[in-house]
């Protein structure tokens, strides 16, 4: 193929099929694309000739196995609107960017310097205050931000820096420069949807990115958790990332860096302060945090200092802070930076603070508290956007968004200016540069902007190479936001010279130590425990169901009586008889997966798969199966999903607390459960059938067969579902497991001394051993089913509080 400045000629089919000729530039090209002779660039013929060699058919399967690996990974964002939030699929474009290291490196230096201008500036606001008192800041507009934290002014950070981990969106104009359009120093996300972009992109061009030399991603936080790893006071120190909560809108992304850096995953109540010390409550007791990564904004994180409406922050953070018992990056109080109208003033600071002028400019923006800036934009408001000057973000992302001076009459735009000024800024309308999107198989130019993370590393700060593409969902720059429909993209930094493989492994400094395994916070523990108990309640509740309408099959001979009797158990899970897969079978199997949601950074992705499609596969069942046989067979394969998740999770999990809490709700619930069946049913009275029906919900009927060589009997029936320990469904079984594992938690025995979580069980173990079928009447049943009920109060009591 001829280089891209050689003479133009026609393009060949597949490339005018693409929308893309190679040879001439041709209006629509994504400006991207271009170089400024306005021929296609180097760096995308790659690209191109591999796109062009793709027949549609593959490459619609290229493009499918990113989304599947993104489907499959559970990778999410919460989309809020009309008061309510849903999970969406993450929306990617799969069309990276690409851009050659050079230019990269430029970038990089200019986002570096203006990082150490936001030090310097947090730095001053929070310290000698020189700017404001040199007039070079005006007072109210740090007073006034709600993100100026007045508490915190005089605490020094114990990490020597005030910011950590930073992001900032830049765009490009047509004509190749780069501006700042918002500076994230508050919590800036995305950072892991851009390893998971990166993933699943290179999964959709697998071919073409191992022959490209793209700067791997993986040494950006390698380096940035060896550097908060060396922070710790001590080897077993711990680090955690706070976090709003799963309905926080990337809350995924939260529980997958805390994953893929190995830090604890905490939220506000997990945590209380006790003597100048964070701490969290974890099911070995309260244990200290000597590092916090917020994830949250600064004023929610104290409600006792800072916000007082706030409920997911921990009272007395603040004070930790203060006496130096807490490292927390970034520092609080840093959103002050983030506000738009500093955007009017770091230009100026520039040269004060650092000595230099910016490198890379910010979008030019006017503070419109002075007089001379009303004259200015009334001068020339067809290329001005008026916006609340303390709003942050994207002028595109703001809520309500900016007013375009040119669509307001020359009075009305005055008495804004006159009446409003202290409270708004304008910022000049800049239009951003095109990538290429697919859309229906042709190369599509649509607006973008980068978001490019910064992180201090022991060697100064470093930028992730490559980062998080915004792209717009039309050719509207307005439409960048997730929220509005915009998607993302990965970003690769392509260099000239073979690039090495990093890995996230450490780099060996002495001999291997195995590290501790991390402490299982309360509400971590408290919600595996119930995942465990529902997910176990909806295998109990499923073989009811399917019993039920497996006798409705064979109505008319008899089945009748048996249908009450488990239309009456039903009624014992608060369940109506009456659908096949009725709505209390979907709470319960959603219950498991709200809780499993609280824990995604306990969770393999392979699990959450598991349950999510599980859910899934129960939605889509009911109201679609008719009663009977048919709904017999969808409840059979909603077990079989039951048994392949359980068997995935319980086999999978790391045999320390967390698999230890799961395994004990469990236990409880099927003890539980098992209990009340045969009570239910292994009555003198009972219907006929309603021995084998029992023995066929406790999942024994094979084990019954070649147990006892005669019929189902009452004693049979109770020997084999409540006192045999052989038998992994009887109630015997799972007390002994439960006392097992109860006898590991810490606490459960210490020095040959029980618990009295461990006292409970161990009375339960040694009851159920020392009965007999004769005398376990119905009356001893029901007071068994009691004592079993009571153990999950002591649990909570123990460990869950």
């Amino acid at each position: 193929m001829e280089p891209a400045g050689s003479d133009a000629r026609p393009a060949e089919p597949r490339r005018a099929a693409l929308g893309i000729d190679t040879y001439a530039p041709l209006p629509g090209v994504p400006d991207e694309m271009l170089g400024p002779d306005g021929r296609i660039r180097t760096i995308w013929q790659p690209l191109l000739e591999h796109l062009e060699r793709q027949p549609p058919d593959m490459l619609a399967r290229s493009l499918a196995r990113a989304n599947h690996y993104l489907r499959d990974s559970g990778v999410f964002y919460r989309q809020y609107g009309s008061g309510t939030s849903i999970e969406r699929p993450w929306p990617l474009s799969h069309v990276p960017v690409l851009m050659a290291e050079a230019d990269w490196d430029q970038i990089s230096a200019g986002l570096i310097q203006r990082a150490e201008l936001l030090e310097a500036v947090m730095a001053d606001l929070y310290g000698p205050n020189q700017l404001v008192a040199g007039g070079h800041l005006p007072p109210a507009l740090v007073a006034s931000n709600p993100q100026w934290l007045r508490p915190m002014v005089g605490v020094r950070p114990r990490m020597g820096h005030y910011l950590h981990f930073i992001a900032f969106e830049i765009g490009r104009g047509p004509h190749g420069k780069w501006w700042v359009l918002s500076d994230r120093t508050q919590a800036p996300s995305g950072a892991g949807y851009a390893l998971e972009n990166r993933v699943a992109t290179s999964r959709a061009f697998a071919d073409l990115f191992s022959l490209q030399n793209v700067h791997r991603l993986a040494g950006f936080f390698r380096d940035f958790r060896d550097r908060l790893m060396a922070a710790r006071d001590d080897h077993d120190a711990r680090i955690a990332i706070l976090t709003p909560g799963p309905w926080n809108e990337t809350y995924f992304e939260q529980a997958w860096i805390a994953r893929y850096l190995g830090f604890m995953l905490v939220q506000g109540d997990d945590l209380v302060v006790e003597n100048g010390r964070l701490m969290v409550r974890t099911v070995s007791g309260l244990r200290p945090i000597d590092l916090l990564w917020r994830r949250m904004d600064g004023d929610y994180v104290d409600p006792l200092e800072l916000n007082p409406a706030s409920r997911i922050g921990t009272p007395g953070m603040v004070s930790a802070l203060r006496s130096g018992g807490l490292n927390m990056l970034n520092a609080l109080g840093s959103g002050v930076l983030e506000a738009r109208a500093m955007m009017a003033f770091l230009p100026k600071l520039a040269p004060i603070l650092t000595g230099q002028s910016l490198a890379m400019p910010n979008i030019a923006t006017w503070w419109l508290g002075a007089q001379a800036e009303h004259q200015a934009i009334m001068a020339a408001p067809e290329r001005m956007a008026l916006s609340r000057a303390l709003d942050t973000g994207l002028p595109f992302d703001s809520d309500p968004a900016p007013i375009l001076a040119a669509s307001l009459d020359p009075a009305e735009l005055q008495r804004r200016l006159t009446e409003e000024g202290p409270d708004l800024v304008a910022q000049e309308t800049v239009s951003l540069s095109t990538t290429p999107a697919l859309i229906e198989g042709r190369i599509v130019p649509r607006p973008l902007s980068l978001r490019v993370f910064l992180a201090r590393t022991a060697d100064g700060w470093q930028v992730m190479p490559g980062g998080f593409a915004r792209i717009g969902a039309t050719d509207d720059p307005t439409a960048l936001a997730m929220q509005r429909g915009g998607a993302a993209a990965d970003v690769w930094i392509v260099s000239d010279n073979e690039v090495p493989a990093i890995t996230m492994a450490p780099s060996r400094g002495g001999p291997y130590r195995r590290s501790a395994p991390s402490t299982l916070p309360s509400r971590a523990a408290d919600n595996l425990f119930w995942m465990g108990r529902y997910v176990e309640r909806t295998e109990q509740i499923t073989r009811i169901l399917r019993a039920r309408h497996i006798r409705e099959a064979e109505s008319g001979r008899g089945a009748e009586p048996l249908q009450a009797a488990l239309d009456k158990l039903l009624k014992t899970y608060g369940l109506e008889p009456g659908a096949p897969i009725p709505k209390g079978l979907i709470d319960t199997l959603s219950a498991a997966v709200a809780s499993a949601g609280q824990v995604r950074d306990r969770f393999s992705t392979d699990g959450w798969s598991a349950l999510s499609d599980l859910e899934k596969t129960a939605r889509q069942m009911a109201g679609r199966v008719a009663p009977g046989d048919d709904a017999a067979r969808a409840l059979s394969a909603i077990l079989r999903k039951i048994a392949g998740f359980s068997g995935l999770v319980h086999e999978n999990m790391y045999r320390f607390y967390g698999w230890r809490f799961l395994t004990l709700g469990r236990l409880h619930e099927r003890a539980l459960g098992t209990t009340g069946i045969v009570a239910a049913l292994a009555q003198p009275d009972a219907p006929h059938g309603a021995l084998d029906l029992c023995v066929e919900l406790g999942d024994s009927v094979l084990t019954h067969r070649q147990r006892f060589a005669i019929s189902t009997s009452r004693e049979t029936v109770i020997d084999l579902l409540v006192l045999d320990p052989m038998n992994p469904r009887s109630v015997r079984h799972q007390i002994d497991q439960m006392m097992a594992q109860v006898s590991e938690l810490p606490g459960g025995v210490e020095q040959g001394e029980y618990s009295a979580l461990g006292r409970a069980v161990l009375r339960c173990q040694t009851e159920v051993a020392t009965e007999t079928p004769e005398s376990l009447d119905g009356e001893a049943l029901d007071a068994l089913g009691t004592r079993i009920a009571d153990l999950s109060t002591l649990l909570t009591e123990a460990y869950l509080r």
